[in-house]
């Protein structure tokens, strides 16, 4: 039999080496992406089809992984009326943040996309009110506030501002807001609950039939006419992978901690990236108004993610105290 204090302190280990590992693969997924998109040396500038590349890669991989290895499974009750209404609006709202986040990269440096995906929060409440999950509060309007203020404080502090970039950060910025609402009424208002191997089984093939047909048109035909089709495919697939162990690491996460890890475990790795992105890029040139100006966009942040953990446990506990609902349950992530 295991002695207690081993088993707790081995436990422990493996749980920080789950979180380490996704600060890690979410860090480095992000300067692989601008790396590809940027690089001369790869010469790949067209940030939907690496995002249909993703995609259709993520597809394949989870049937394999839960059809025909079985080595995970995919959460039961999803109907084609909720497939429809839900799942391909998450899937939608999925491509649209991927591809505008990603083209951002050709405009703007990562340090400074990272900075304004500070305002997601401020989105996320505004569209939530929108849609009646939030209600207005004296706290919440504070907590928007700070938030705003602190990327505004910061945006003001970029040296070489290029507005197309902010543009489709902004825009990147509202389609996952978008996404994390319609996760929301899919488990709020639908009681169907996923886990994120579930959630890419289901959402994968319909971000990547959202993301073909706009490639086809606008990003096909410049590949044609510069002959760009003759790329690296072991860069590319293992961009693909790499952006597919992320998920995975999510997954591992969420079932060895808690929510308040990953969100805790987020505001880390965007200070990583922050950082890391001004020592290994040549077009990210911190200010000291910047991170300022991010310092205060992260403390509103924290400040909304504490406020939200607070009510989610206010609901688990009156939800416990009901008798149970026959729904398909799992951990869930955005």
């Amino acid at each position: 039999m295991a002695d207690p204090p081993k088993k707790a302190l081995s436990s422990g280990v493996v749980t920080y080496a789950y979180i380490l590992l996704y600060i890690a693969l979410s860090s480095g997924q992000i300067f692989f992406n601008k790396w590809v998109l940027s690089s001369k040396e790869i010469n790949f500038p067209y940030p939907l089809g690496l995002t249909l590349l993703h995609m259709v890669f993520s597809s394949i991989l989870c049937f394999v992984l839960t059809k025909v290895l079985k080595i995970m499974r995919v959460e039961e009750g999803m109907t084609l009326e909720i497939y429809l209404t839900s799942v391909v609006p998450i899937g939608a709202m999925f491509a649209m943040t991927l591809w505008l986040g990603n083209t951002a990269y050709l405009y703007i440096s990562v340090a400074f996309a990272q900075m304004l995906k500070a305002i997601m929060p401020v989105a996320v409440f505004i569209l939530g009110v929108a849609a009646g999950l939030e209600m207005m509060s004296c706290r919440m309007l504070l907590i928007m506030s700070v938030i705003s203020f602190g990327v505004l404080v910061a945006s003001y502090g970029e040296i070489d501002i290029n507005w197309v970039g902010v543009v489709y950060q902004m825009g990147g910025v509202v389609g996952e807001a978008l996404r994390l609402i319609f996760m929301e009424i899919l488990v709020k208002r639908k009681g169907i609950k996923l886990n994120p191997i579930s959630v890419m089984y289901y959402v994968s093939p319909c971000s990547a039939l959202c993301l073909l047909i706009p490639w086809i048109f606008l990003e096909k035909p410049k590949m044609d006419d510069q002959g760009t089709w003759n790329f690296p495919p072991l860069i590319l697939t293992l961009n693909s992978l790499c952006t597919f162990a992320l998920n995975l690491s999510v997954f591992l996460v969420i079932s060895h901690t808690s929510a308040l890890t990953i969100r805790v475990a987020g505001v880390v790795k965007d200070w990583v990236v922050v950082l890391l992105s001004a020592i290994l890029f040549a077009d990210t040139k911190l200010t000291l108004i910047n991170l300022f100006g991010y310092a205060i966009a992260i403390a509103g942040v924290a400040a909304y993610n504490n406020h939200k953990l607070k009510k989610e446990a206010t609901q688990v506990s009156s939800n416990e105290s009901q008798p149970p609902q026959l729904l398909p349950s799992a951990s869930s992530n955005d």
